[in-house]
């Protein structure tokens, strides 16, 4: 190939072994190469090798247009602007076409020409594939003229030309994204009248713009993406268009906790600052991720419009600018992620959702902190005996000492800007907390064994064993039933009522 890049007129070129192929055919051979050699193809795509890519490759192979049809955040736009890693590193075009025209088989007025009047020594150019990919958003406002294109009059006016000529005609994105890959996102959101410029193109491979019918054969890869939600709740993909769409492949969330975390560790926006000194245990990451699991499932949250991976990815990011945070106020060196920094999860989980009628009822924020809530109940199993099971079973309970140190009237107030000796003051003081997490998980090291102490006293709130109040900085833990006793009338911020999570 680097031989070819010194080619630069179409007489060398035609004394090569280059032989003119389709867009389609292009990717079909360099994925069959890619699968030859055992080779993915599709970096940085995970929980999808199972599921999409083989549908994907497939349709790819078939020579299809194709549509990816999932919810939110589920890297549609990803895996199409991914698809340029199958085209030849380099194309060669004639030197100065708007449309890349191929030098051995030219498709607009002036690639003929150019051929016409200079032959063989008609200027060579190369293209590298990174700039053969187009995307639009379908917006309501998008027009035939930005597609397929328009009448140029000042053009006209310029060459002197009728407007008969093809030349007065300045070609939208599609006729110029000819001969590479041409993504629309959220195909459903274009207008009806707009879609059906499509079928052409798609078909029979001419365009119409205005009084002209051009015969231009497009050599496009297309590739939509559309969210289901839209065929209902903004607009929708026309019949005709979809049946000539080949391939429709569904995409689909992260199945396990395992692939979620994978995911959000590898789109995470961390400073190396932040990465060499604030510690992230494995669980908190795990909790980050059940919270997208549980507002999957919540009755709060609408389904349809689904819960976008973005949700963990911003979450992470700020947990640990919240620790970052206190790690700054208080003049340390390093530390490590608490359960109490989740506080700082609620602005990302707020914006990621939508609520159905009961979430709204409830508030976005206090939703925000049910799903924190239900992922530390979930997770809390994983490590600890269950509570409800430990409190009926005829064996001594784990939890009693610590239960009954509460029961005391002893209270705990675990803020957000606690230095760690504070904070390690303030779990230690609890009778029997660090005796039941040593016990239980006797390797730890010391910040593990404070995260654990602090993620056992949440889990015991979650089932209802103490209360939880939720303070302006951080949360306060009492007695279940001092608390219920003692509660006033306008206590309303004070969450008693743990059935609710």
């Amino acid at each position: 190939m680097n031989k070819l890049l010194n080619i630069r007129t179409l007489g060398e070129l035609k004394k090569t072994d280059y032989k003119s192929r389709s867009v389609k055919e292009e990717l079909r051979a360099n994925l069959i190469k890619q699968l030859q050699h055992g080779e993915g193809g599709f970096e940085g795509i995970i929980g999808f090798e199972d599921t999409v890519i083989p549908d994907l490759q497939t349709a790819i192979l078939s020579r299809h247009n194709i549509l990816l049809l999932g919810l939110r955040g589920q890297a549609k736009t990803r895996i199409a602007r991914l698809l340029v890693n199958l085209l030849d590193e380099y194309m060669p075009y004639i030197e100065g076409s708007e449309l890349y025209d191929d030098p051995l088989a030219p498709i607009s007025w002036f690639g003929h020409n150019e051929i016409i009047t200079k032959g063989d020594d008609t200027p060579i150019g190369w293209i590298h594939r990174s700039e053969r990919y187009t995307e639009k958003l379908a917006t309501p406002d998008v027009t035939v003229a930005d597609l397929i294109g328009d009448v140029d009059p000042i053009k006209a006016a310029t060459l002197k030309l009728t407007y008969s000529d093809e030349r007065v005609i300045h070609f939208g994105l599609i006729p110029r994204a000819h001969r590479g890959i041409f993504v629309i996102n959220e195909l459903p959101d274009l207008q009806a009248r707009i879609q059906v410029s499509l079928f052409n193109i798609l078909q029979e491979r001419d365009i119409q713009i205005r009084g002209f019918k051009l015969r231009l054969p497009l050599d496009i890869q297309f590739v939509f993406t559309a969210n289901p939600e839209d065929y209902t709740n903004r607009g929708s993909i026309v019949t005709p268009l979809k049946d000539r769409i080949e391939s429709q492949i569904l995409t689909h969330y992260p199945r396990t906790i395992d692939v979620s975390r994978k995911i959000t560790q590898q789109e995470a926006s961390l400073t190396p600052e932040q990465r060499s000194t604030i510690e992230v245990d494995d669980l908190v990451k795990d909790l980050v991720e059940q919270i997208a699991f549980e507002a999957r499932n919540s009755e709060f949250i609408d389904k349809k419009s689904g819960v976008s991976a973005r949700l963990t990815i911003s979450a992470f990011e700020n947990l640990v600018s919240n620790a970052e945070r206190r790690m700054l106020i208080n003049g340390e060196k390093n530390t490590f992620v608490r359960i109490s920094d989740f506080l700082g999860v609620i602005p990302a989980i707020t914006g990621k959702i939508e609520l159905v009628y009961e979430g709204e009822l409830e508030g976005p924020g206090k939703v925000a902190n049910i799903l924190i809530g239900k992922a530390i109940k979930t997770l809390l199993l994983q490590f600890f005996p269950d509570p409800e099971k430990t409190k009926k079973a005829k064996a001594p309970n784990p939890y009693a000492e610590i239960i009954n140190w509460f029961g005391d009237g002893n209270n705990l107030a675990v803020i957000d800007e606690l230095p760690l000796h504070e904070y390690k003051k303030a779990l230690n003081a609890v009778s029997g907390l660090k005796s039941l997490v040593k016990k239980l998980h006797p390797r730890l090291t010391e910040n593990q064994e404070l995260l654990m102490m602090e993620f056992v006293l949440h889990g015991l709130s979650e089932f209802s064993q103490l209360n939880k109040g939720f303070l302006d900085n951080g949360f306060a833990f009492s007695d279940m039933f001092n608390s219920l006793f003692n509660l006033q009338p306008d206590d309303d911020d004070l969450d008693i009522d743990d059935d609710r999570y």
